[in-house]
């Protein structure tokens, strides 16, 4: 069964140790509950270096001016990750989904978001460095893991990151409780349509992705 929220494995000190290691010296970062901070306001510049900095046990995001670690994936949330990708290139074989991608959210690209997939055109992200502008991303995917910031990242702070950078469709797959969340119309920072699916339904995914997902297999995934 999966653990409840209280109970979910934050970031492991050995890995904040790693962090601070390496983090520049101006970027003073602390250990609180589990979770790395910040004493100081940090800016995106500072971020993106922390970032490039990180050891590749450690995945980085800024979200809402605030520094976040993102879950390493576990076996589940990558076989869910292959499931969405092969209904893709099947239903729209000129489009990508491509995993772990940075992309530039929120107002006026202030936030940086690694989603777990974003659906785009093929190339769309050629010459890119890490962090993509949101232009020409047709949808971003979240699928939820276990940790203790899930819901407030993954539920409230990355519909609002999205839909303030136009992304037209944000899929929300939540293995908390087993639903398909679709979010789209983007319109003054806020998705205007958002509809919940549970496992085992079809869903059709709106322009421009025009997608039908049959769920059934997800239930071989839950936890």
């Amino acid at each position: 069964m999966t653990p409840g929220t209280a109970d979910r494995p934050l970031m492991p000190f050995e890995d904040f140790e790693d962090l601070l290691d390496v983090a520049p010296d101006h970027v003073r970062l602390e250990y609180v509950d589990g979770r790395v901070r910040t004493k100081d306001p940090l800016s995106v510049e500072d971020f993106e270096e922390l970032e490039r900095r990180a050891p590749e046990t450690v995945r980085l995001e800024y979200i809402n001016g605030k520094l976040e670690v993102k879950a390493m994936p576990d076996g589940n949330h990558r076989e869910i990750f292959m499931w969405l990708l092969r209904q893709c290139l099947l239903q729209r074989p000129g489009l990508n989904l491509v995993p772990e991608s940075g992309v530039k959210a929120e107002a006026y690209r202030k936030g940086r978001a690694r989603t777990d997939g974003t659906l785009a055109a093929v190339d769309r992200f050629k010459g890119d460095g890490e962090w993509s502008d949101p232009d020409g991303s047709l949808m971003a995917v979240e699928i939820t893991s276990h940790d203790r910031d899930t819901d407030q990242r993954d539920r409230i702070d990355k519909p609002l990151g999205y839909a303030a950078a136009d992304i037209p469709v944000y899929l929300l797959i939540d293995r908390d409780n087993n639903t398909l969340t679709v979010h789209s119309e983007p319109k003054d920072g806020r998705y205007q349509q958002i509809s919940r699916h549970p496992w085992g339904a079809t869903v059709e995914l709106p322009a421009p992705v025009n997608i039908t997902l049959d769920t059934e297999k997800l239930k071989d995934y839950a936890d």
